[in-house]
């Protein structure tokens, strides 16, 4: 899940998803901002592969867990360098 897998497609992995939110992720925004910038993102590179919320939801889990992104004020933010490692 994490990684592909013979199942799971590179583009659908939770690392490649987790990668693609943090990529939109330039700004704070609202969980369904960051969804719906996905969503186009993934349009607009070519990927077939369907990434459902709950898959976004654990994209977010993931990103989470290794200190990458932070949820403040009802906004998802990415988390400066040194925010991360002095926070933990």
């Amino acid at each position: 899940m994490i990684t592909p897998t013979k199942g799971i497609s590179p583009d659908r992995s939770l690392l490649a998803v987790g990668a693609q939110i943090a990529r939109v992720l330039d700004m704070p925004m609202t969980v369904t901002q960051t969804w719906s910038r996905l969503r186009a993102e993934r349009t607009r590179l070519g990927h077939h592969s369907p990434v459902s919320f709950q898959w976004f939801v654990l994209g977010l889990d993931v990103l989470y867990a290794l200190g990458v992104i932070e949820f403040r004020n009802d906004l998802l933010a990415r988390r400066r360098g040194d925010a991360a490692t002095s926070e933990r």
